[in-house]
């Protein structure tokens, strides 16, 4: 039964590049909130594949096997590559029957940003895919609180031209909050911010020193607009500059705000008003396609605090490691720190990303992550990629990973034959090639795979 789903399920998957959405000209049709994730687009029929299929079509149970021998044969080449540098790993799984069909390498290495991958699927197995976040005000005495509900893309204000994921703004909040607020017969208030949803630290100790400083991420909060950015920079506290914002909003609306702003604790109080997120589901998209790692370190916490342990770095990343046990994906060489990748003390290997990619395939609930992974060549973090890896091109779809020296690339790429096969290939010692050339190496590896009749069915 358990083969029969996982065909069904990569059949969706398979089936969503055919369709005809190839240059996102349809969103304002297809999606209503702007942009649409990779899930909605699909590339050209067998562009630059020569007589491939047009159409990636998935074997039956009985005859999707995929051959390690044949794999491994397809690859080497690729993996001896100079600007591969010299820690190298290869990864490569039956999605079907989730067997090993070939590796190189042993280890963890560092992920980047492929850790996103576990995230998700975490997120996706732990959280209802189509539950929303919310942000709330609620009443108590002469006092309201704005309480943060953990929404990676609440905003100040929804743009005119909607943007993928962004469903709640603090306008919209202060309309309603105002509103209410008058019906009672109020318009003076004190207003306090509670954003304990979250627990630990805001950055993390594994990230380099300078990640919050230097404006590479905002301090992790279950409050913030617009993820923390005020006037082209982040701010260090996003509750607090959150709740001023609110205060504002208020005044413009003809709510009087008197005294400090304080942060306080709410309790059992009255609901004033609230404005909810996009779905989980749509969250984690948005945090693959654009490989946010503000919003992958809020629903890290949304994880360790749906696993019944702490919402922080660490609740988070052991509730991750708890779902992939449970899933039957090996974590032998799992050292996990954050959500996002950007902890270099991250160890991920190759095993482990490509078993989650085939985990995910394996049931409805959390297939949507495979479908959110970027197309080879044309969408996400992959669009300006395999140019010089042609094979590539609209067969691949995967979830790169990038820091200085690191290198990552994972997914899964449909053969000649049309069997898909779920991959990883890794490398982090690369500081002294250029990275545009390693990760032209990464795509090559992937390539062999589309270029490969790795069938042993």
């Amino acid at each position: 039964m358990t083969l029969v789903v996982a065909a069904l399920v990569l059949a969706v998957v398979a089936g969503l590049t055919v369709v005809a959405w190839t240059d996102g000209r349809l969103n304002d049709l297809i999606c209503d909130d702007g942009e649409c994730g990779a899930s909605a687009l699909s590339t050209p029929d067998a562009m630059d594949r020569g007589t491939t299929p047009a159409a990636a079509t998935v074997p039956a149970a009985a005859d999707a096997r995929v051959d390690a021998d044949a794999v491994e044969k397809a690859v080497r080449s690729a993996l001896a590559d100079d600007a591969l540098g010299e820690h190298v790993g290869f990864a490569a799984v039956d999605p079907v029957t989730r067997a090993v069909a070939g590796s190189v390498g042993s280890g963890g290495f560092v992920p980047a940003s492929t850790t996103k991958l576990l995230t998700g699927l975490a997120a996706l197995t732990e959280l209802d895919p189509q539950s929303r976040f919310a942000t709330r005000v609620v009443s108590s005495g002469d006092r309201i609180v704005l309480v943060g509900g953990g929404d990676p893309y609440l905003a100040t204000k929804r743009p005119k031209k909607p943007v993928y994921a962004m469903k709640a703004d603090l306008t919209t909040l202060a309309k309603r909050t105002a509103a209410a607020l008058k019906k009672d017969g109020r318009t003076s208030v004190r207003l306090g911010y509670d954003a304990s949803l979250f627990t630990g630290p805001g950055a993390s100790p594994a990230w380099e020193s300078d990640y919050v400083s230097a404006d590479i991420v905002t301090r992790v909060s279950a409050l913030w607009a617009d993820q923390g950015v005020e006037g082209g920079g982040r701010v260090d506290d996003p509750a607090a500059a959150a709740a001023r914002t609110f205060a504002r909003l208020l005044g413009d609306r003809g709510i009087d705000v008197t005294g400090d702003v304080t942060e306080t604790e709410a309790g059992g109080d009255t609901l004033v008003a609230q404005v909810r997120s996009a779905t989980v589901a749509r969250i984690v998209e948005s945090m693959i396609t654009h490989s946010d790692n503000q919003a992958a370190e809020v629903l890290l916490r949304h994880v360790g605090a749906a696993a019944g342990g702490k919402a922080s770095f660490e609740g988070g990343a052991a509730a991750v490691k708890k779902v992939l046990e449970r899933l039957d994906v090996d974590t032998s060489d799992l050292v996990l720190t954050d959500g996002s990748g950007l902890s270099r003390k991250n160890r991920i290997s190759p095993t482990t990303l490509a078993e989650t990619v085939a985990a995910a395939m394996t049931s409805p609930r959390t297939a949507g992550l495979a479908a959110d992974l970027a197309v080879g060549g044309f969408t996400g973090t992959l669009k300006g990629r395999f140019d010089t890896a042609k094979d590539g091109r609209g067969a691949v779809r995967g979830k790169s990973g990038t820091l200085t020296g690191v290198h990552s690339l994972a997914g899964y790429v449909t053969d000649r034959t049309g069997t898909p096969i779920v991959f990883a290939v890794m490398t982090d010692r690369t500081s002294a090639i250029n990275g545009f050339v390693t990760q032209a190496a990464l795509d090559r590896v992937a390539a062999a795979l589309a270029k490969c009749s790795c069938s042993g069915g």
